[in-house]
């Protein structure tokens, strides 16, 4: 079987072997470790498992035949499989280059068109879920069979710090993208408009910000639950799931910087960006009603139903220009907070003109709901110095004219986060306390007087886990019985619950099941004997990095006595998890489920309100604490070691 050259030759930046009569291996006289460790990625972004130099000699390749083709497979020095090379044609030349981290495969070369050069890129398991084409073979990705958000995002940032418009037109919408959702006529001129020159948008917003550098790492994708509009809406043929306004959180010299990567609509198997990404310098956060396709349209809004009859002609206007008013918002840096505040009071005043002309109080609630949520979030980000006293009139008018409207307590609570952030953002360290009080005050306040609107699950858990945090164990005991109570089968519930096993764990059997991040199910049975730390932690998370060396010190000096680590991950997804275990040498075991904080199995089985959170477990399987930090453990750990 001929398989490798003898000589590699460098095209782009993928070593590929050029293959001639008198430079054929064989299977009898297989490649040098060093050779077959030589060969890289196509793509950069990849975290894959290269051994030292100083451990070639334990490295071991070796022949495969399969079904799917034959090759030679690369082991590092504990037997791990770290490279594959595979001939899936049996044409005697390798088209498939396979990289390996922790023993999973987490990325792929594919050579399609058995030209010795890739063509196809894709990663896996822990490297994530892309599917990339580069159809002429340059090393950059052109388009994607599949990418998730997550990395869509991740995609878009890249794109941004090595300034390649190519990179990011690979992940923006496209022509063919809306002929196959089947986007209408007038949404897929707005939409190609929005994404329209590229390089240019992108240099220009980049010239203007110090916060995008060759240093900046993205960190993780932040956004709500995606959303379906329905073919019903009369924007597509067929029902489009979209995620509103999604950020992504950057790192640049150990700041956090946010970057709004805006709409992004699902084509296939692929995440795709409907605007150009906006680094938001300082801590503005630009708001807008959604992006093109979660604008109110005016079908929307003339579904069937007397509650619901067409808008009026002047109404319809009054959309448009808020569209157009979105469109062309300011960039959200502090430069702009002038131009910023005009453009809140302008989005305001149309929207109260859209109120005034509703027909229905269901459209009326709805534009209602809208604006509080936009005038709250500027009045938080520091964007609309005057939002405080338009939210507080919007409450004053639906306290007179609608009181039992559902807009009421909406339009309150948004109120409530808005007067709270004023406070502090004017507070000095001596009100801070004063502050904290007053706010528990009006939580409390709106929980009493509204105990079945929507925000008061959430209004409950900040009222038990702000007593909790001050150490009032039975004040949280109450209001997390009373989440329970009123709100058992919402996901504050679920959590509310959690908690309360949490605060009462001490000195009982600890016991918990989940994912494990390679694969299979991690238990508490799995470190009986052991004393165990159980680390539930982020990528995103300051304080987790910070705790690491200590945590790691302590594992490498402690572990061969019985001392065992479980990390349970709490990222939204996997995708940051594993380059982040890499390049932090994390070498215990991982459990991790989707959902993140706020909703995954994990995160609510233990109602698990901030991160780092640390429980100790005795040899016994006994919970000793709860709450330990990374200073307590430098004591507890020896000492439960000699028990």
């Amino acid at each position: 079987m001929r398989i490798f050259a003898k000589r590699a030759y460098r095209i782009g930046a993928l070593l590929v072997c050029v293959v001639t009569a008198q430079q054929l291996a064989y299977a009898a006289d297989p490649p040098s470790v060093k050779l077959a460790l030589s060969f890289k990625p196509a793509q950069k972004d990849v975290e894959y498992e290269t051994p030292k130099t100083s451990e070639f000699q334990k490295c071991k390749v070796k022949v495969e035949r399969s079904k799917a083709g034959s090759g030679w497979v690369v082991y590092g020095p504990q037997g791990q499989v770290v490279r594959r090379f595979i001939d899936t044609n049996r044409n005697n030349v390798v088209d498939e280059w396979r990289y390996y981290q922790h023993g999973l495969e987490v990325y792929r070369d594919i050579d399609t068109n058995h030209n010795n050069k890739v063509d196809r890129s894709r990663w896996l398991n822990t490297g994530g879920t892309r599917q990339g084409i580069d159809a002429d073979e340059d090393g950059v990705i052109e388009a994607w069979t599949a990418i998730s958000p997550e990395e869509a995002s991740r995609v878009a940032v890249h794109a941004m710090v090595n300034r390649n418009a190519k990179a990011l037109q690979s992940v923006l919408i496209n022509k063919r993208d809306l002929r196959t959702l089947g986007i209408t006529a007038e949404l897929s001129s707005q939409l190609e408009k929005s994404v329209a020159g590229a390089d240019s948008k992108m240099r220009k917003m980049l010239a203007g910000s110090k916060a995008i550098s060759s240093k900046t790492r993205w960190m993780r994708f932040d956004g709500s639950m995606p959303g379906t509009v329905p073919a019903e809406s009369g924007k597509a043929s067929k029902d489009v799931t979209v995620y509103e306004n999604a950020m992504a959180i950057v790192e640049t010299n150990g700041e956090p910087v946010l970057v709004q990567i805006g709409e992004l609509i699902l084509v296939g198997d692929a995440w795709k960006l409907t605007q150009i990404p906006a680094v938001l310098d300082g801590s503005s956060v630009q708001v807008t009603a959604g992006g093109i396709l979660m604008q109110p349209s005016l079908d929307a809004l003339t579904a069937s139903g007397p509650t619901t009859a067409g808008l009026s002609p002047e109404s319809q206007k009054l959309v448009q220009q808020l569209q157009e008013l979105d469109r062309n918002s300011p960039a959200p840096t502090a430069k702009n907070l002038k131009a910023l505040a005009t453009y809140n009071k302008q989005r305001a005043d149309l929207l109260v003109k859209l109120i005034d002309t509703s027909q229905s109080d269901e459209e009326r609630d709805q534009w209602t709901q809208q604006m509080a949520d936009s005038i709250a979030a500027a009045v938080q980000t520091g964007t609309d110095p005057n939002g405080l006293k338009r939210l507080q009139s919007i409450e004053a008018d639906i306290k007179k004219k609608r009181p039992r409207s559902g807009s009421l307590p909406y339009v309150t609570y948004r109120r409530l986060l808005a007067e709270y952030s004023s406070k502090i953002q004017e507070a000095t360290n001596e009100d801070a306390a004063k502050i904290q009080e007053w706010w528990l005050e009006q939580l409390e306040a709106f929980a009493k007087k509204n105990p079945k609107a929507d925000d008061t699950p959430e209004v409950l858990f900040q009222l038990a886990s702000s007593q909790e945090f001050s150490g009032n164990l039975t004040d949280a005991r109450k209001w997390y019985n009373r989440l329970i109570s009123q709100h058992g089968n919402s996901a504050g519930g679920a959590r509310a619950a959690g908690a309360l096993r949490r605060i009462d764990m001490k000195g009982k059997p600890f016991t918990l099941s989940g994912s494990s991040l390679k694969g299979g199910t991690i238990t508490d049975r799995d470190f009986r004997g052991k004393v165990l730390l159980v680390l539930f932690w982020s990528t995103w998370c300051v304080p987790c990095a910070e705790d690491l060396p200590v945590i790691r010190a302590l594992y490498k000096e402690h572990r061969a006595q019985g001392f065992e680590i479980l990390g349970v991950n709490l990222d939204t997804t996997s995708a940051p998890v594993g380059p982040y275990i890499a390049q932090n040498s994390i070498t215990w075991p991982q459990i991790h489920e989707e959902g993140g904080l706020d909703a995954s199995k994990p995160a609510q089985t233990f109602g698990i309100i901030s991160l780092p959170t640390m429980f100790l477990v005795d040899d016994k399987g006994k919970v000793v604490s709860t709450s330990v930090t990374a200073e307590d453990l430098k004591k507890l750990v020896p000492e439960l070691l000699e028990k």
